[in-house]
């Protein structure tokens, strides 16, 4: 019971970290990725549609993005879908493909990114908590009902302790790298 409760927890521990590890890589930093486009969707025939499922990404240049379209009639959609997103670019139409053309990040502008990385670092960081809450209350439940003795139930909320304590540090070492990246000229 106990290790099933705690292998539950650190499973969705770590795919909390892994999620917020993806909203990270949707900040946009100096250098292109093709990453950035992650979370956007174009309406591709009524139907909202991520761009990766559209089009191929290439990244020739440390600040231009080549979009290849799989679909010509899909072009105008994945164009508006990127002008519409909060990346703050423009794409060019080069007849068969797309161009995105990023402009040098102003100091502003990157500060505005550290705070959007910590506001998703902290997001993270409540999933975690809040998985944790979930396996304590499991705990608690699992003692009330004498599934467990209070001794086994104290050793357990210790172990998930050190679990939750583990994935904190590794969204805050994420965090980290991606503040060092958004902050280097």
């Amino acid at each position: 019971m106990i290790d099933e409760t705690l292998r539950e927890a650190d499973t969705k521990m770590a795919k909390a970290v892994e999620h917020t590890r993806e909203e990270f890589a949707a900040i946009r930093t100096g250098r292109a990725h093709p990453a950035m486009f992650a979370q956007i969707t174009a309406d591709y025939y009524g139907t909202p549609t991520p761009l990766q499922q559209l089009a191929g990404f290439q990244v020739p240049e440390p600040r231009t993005v080549i979009i290849s379209p799989y679909d010509a009639g899909a072009k105008s959609a994945i164009e508006r879908a990127i002008r519409d997103s909060d990346l703050g670019v423009n794409p060019t139409d080069d007849g068969k493909v797309l161009r995105v053309s990023l402009p040098e990040l102003t100091e502003e502008r990157r500060k505005e990114y550290v705070k959007l990385a910590r506001t998703k670092a902290e997001d993270g960081k409540i999933a975690v908590r809040n998985l944790r809450r979930n396996a304590k209350q499991a705990l608690d439940r699992a003692e009330k009902e004498s599934e467990i003795s209070k001794d086994d139930n104290t050793g357990a909320e210790k172990r998930l302790d050190a679990l939750t304590k583990k994935y904190v540090d590794l969204i805050d070492e994420v965090l980290k790298g991606k503040e060092a990246e958004l902050t280097e000229v």
